[in-house]
């Protein structure tokens, strides 16, 4: 298009344009305006509606997010009551095997055959107890129950208490436990028996899944900040797709048709939690199959020194005490009380709680033994009524029981009981308690 043909295109538009606004009349010009406001009315109403859509669906995935929460929350609440009842129930069977084991062991006609056999029924209970003891804690952890008592340890204490709990199911499969320690004294930061659970959960695994005859190494390494505590095995060991997945909950390691061993898959899963919160970590390794495992924890060292423990003195034979025994189940209550008449106490029984309060309250007792799940008036409120209705001596009240819990242990304590014993109970402590004057 040359010069003169777009000049004139202009005019033509200019011309046009002239006479369309000299054809719109004011009204037609309302109605234009009219016509615009109604549609940016549309267009308004129209984004007021999405913006009501998304705030419904925001409300209703808060609201089912809300929901989700409680329900997680609910069946952890759940869980965590399963497991407590769970606990308990398996432990009122293990209590008087635990006793009748002790009297066995106690029997002075006992040949040495039955002496092996109470100690074999000894360890299995404790094995027994050792698990139910894991399940829980797997539980506590993951709702985050438990809380550490922190102090300087010597690490060396701390392993020989967890070579103590698995030396006896060692010597059973005659493995060889050799350790390796440094040349001085080397302390960390932690529980007592947190770490030595940690260790003992460590060994008693190399022991699990190393034959008979088999040898588990401890070696200890350390350096100005850190402790490395290596577990290893020369048993089955691992495949590497198994590695990766070894500290999970209810994963376990292979198991032969030769020896099936058993365990519920949460041992290294409370090693792995308990260790971080001991602000440490642990690893695993194998080189394959048949050829051993290995666990290396590492823990800061601590700078401080642990205090020196007192000797604990050994009790002296306990004089003769007026004893009260309530507890509901008849096999617990029958050897328990044979256990103390052996001891030379004087033994009453009563199984429930309201017989039991009427028969502490007839007569005076150096000590009351009372279950806490009794039927009609449980333990707690029988230890209320007591406490609050005797008027002279204060007998050493202690709690035998199934719930083992931190909380169910402070609501004992809190109710007037002196010591708070878990389900299967140590024979052996039990009687050092009772050997005392007051606890």
């Amino acid at each position: 298009m040359d010069y003169d043909d777009e000049q004139a295109s202009r005019q033509r538009a200019a011309v046009e344009t002239t006479a369309s606004r000299q054809a719109v009349t004011p009204d037609a010009l309302l109605l234009l305006r009219v016509a615009a406001l109604e549609g940016e009315v549309a267009s308004l109403r129209g984004t007021v509606s999405e913006l009501r859509e998304a705030n419904e669906h925001l409300v209703l995935a808060t609201v089912n997010a809300e929901t989700l929460r409680e329900d997680a929350e609910a069946a952890n609440r759940r869980q965590n009551e399963f497991l407590a009842m769970l606990a308990h129930e398996l432990r009122n069977p293990l209590a008087p095997l635990s006793m009748a084991a002790s009297l066995l062991e106690r029997t002075s006609r006992a040949t040495p055959q039955l002496l092996d056999l109470a100690r074999v029924i000894g360890r299995q209970v404790g094995h027994m107890a050792h698990l139910l003891d894991d399940l829980l804690d797997a539980a506590r952890i993951s709702s985050g129950k438990i809380t550490l008592a922190v102090e300087p340890l010597l690490l060396a204490d701390v392993l020989a208490g967890a070579v103590e709990t698995v030396e006896p199911r060692m010597q059973e499969r005659a493995q060889r436990l050799s350790l390796a320690l440094p040349s001085d004294l080397v302390a960390v930061e932690g529980d007592r028996v947190r770490l030595t659970q940690v260790f003992s959960n460590l060994l008693n695994n190399a022991s699990k899944y190393t034959g008979d005859g088999g040898q588990v190494h401890v070696a200890v390494t350390a350096d100005d900040t850190q402790v490395r505590i290596v577990v290893e095995d020369n048993g089955t060991g691992m495949a590497p797709d198994v590695i990766p997945h070894i500290f999970d909950l209810f994963t376990q390691g292979p198991r032969s048709l030769a020896r099936s061993e058993g365990g519920l898959g949460v041992g290294l899963n409370v090693v792995r939690n308990l260790v971080a919160m001991h602000r440490g970590g642990v690893t695993a390794d194998s080189p394959g199959l048949g050829q051993g495992s290995r666990f290396t924890v590492v823990l800061p060292r601590s700078g401080s020194r642990p205090a020196v423990a007192a000797p604990v003195a050994r009790p002296a034979a306990a004089a003769r005490r007026r004893i009260l025994l309530v507890e509901d189940n008849p096999d617990t209550c029958a050897t328990l009380a044979e256990l103390l008449r052996s001891e030379g106490h004087d033994v009453v029984c009563a199984q429930d709680g309201r017989s039991g309060l009427v028969a502490a309250l007839e007569r005076a007792y150096d000590v009351v033994l009372c279950d806490i799940g009794l039927p009609g008036l449980d333990g707690l409120d029988v230890m209320r009524a007591l406490r609050a209705s005797t008027g002279g001596t204060r007998p050493l009240a202690i709690a035998l029981t199934g719930y083992g819990q931190a909380d169910d242990q402070a609501r004992g304590l809190d109710a007037g009981f002196d010591a708070y014993l878990v389900k299967p109970i140590d024979a052996e402590r039990l009687l050092a308690l009772i050997a005392t004057e007051r606890v």
